[in-house]
């Protein structure tokens, strides 16, 4: 979807300020959200890729004003609120939390490091033929879903190159609304700065795309 979320190239919104030896965590609250997305993902209350959309459902305006992990408590009570893990008496304090459900999946310490040190890949072993090679010249879609993409707005209808097959994963798009696993492969894909701003400058920009994103240039 075109949301908010999506913010590359786009103008008005000033520089990107870097702290130096930036923390972390800058409050306590941001260091206890963090473990509960490895806790919610492990038990199966959703994907990584409903997880993304939750937050690109934000609006505009909310979006802007909270902070990283304010998205993510955010995607947090919306998804388990739509799922009807939690009812909205219990996320405001006004009923005591239902207890846990026989057989539920609880998050033990040696599950937290397979999903902290990949991220929740979503790679899997599936032999599929890629359809582009290294080297091949390929342009991104013009796709505008209003439902999830990994797919940039600034590189859609851009011409690139792709540098490196990674593999095969499940496609984003479609776990985000419950619609399978699709594996397909995905490249890493070099535009240059001619060709995505229009501007002569020696930079380059690499994007990981699925083949459903790409067609022959």
């Amino acid at each position: 979807m075109n949301g908010i979320h999506d913010m590359g190239g786009m103008h008005g919104y000033g520089p990107i300020i870097v702290e130096e030896n930036e923390l972390y965590f800058h409050h306590e609250w941001e260091r206890q959200a963090f473990p509960l997305f490895a806790s919610l993902y492990v038990g199966g209350h959703f994907n990584l890729d409903e997880f993304r959309h939750a937050i690109e459902r934000m609006t505009p305006a909310h979006y802007l004003e909270t902070s990283y992990y304010e998205h993510w408590m955010h995607a947090f009570e919306t998804l388990l609120l739509e799922k009807g893990v939690i009812t909205i008496d219990e996320l405001a304090g006004r009923t005591k939390p239902i207890p846990l459900a026989p057989g539920a999946t609880v998050l033990t310490k040696d599950m937290v490091q397979p999903v902290i040190s990949t991220g929740a890949s979503a790679r899997v072993g599936h032999d599929i033929a890629p359809r582009f090679q290294v080297g091949d010249h390929v342009r991104a879609k013009n796709l505008n879903p209003t439902t999830h993409t990994r797919l940039p707005r600034y590189v859609r209808n851009k011409v690139g190159r792709i540098e490196s097959d990674h593999g095969v994963f499940i496609t984003p798009d479609s776990m985000a609304h419950g619609l399978g696993e699709h594996p397909q492969h995905v490249y890493s894909v070099r535009f240059t700065a001619l060709e995505l701003w229009g501007k002569p400058l020696p930079d380059k920009v690499y994007i990981d795309m699925w083949d459903d994103y790409l067609e022959e240039a």
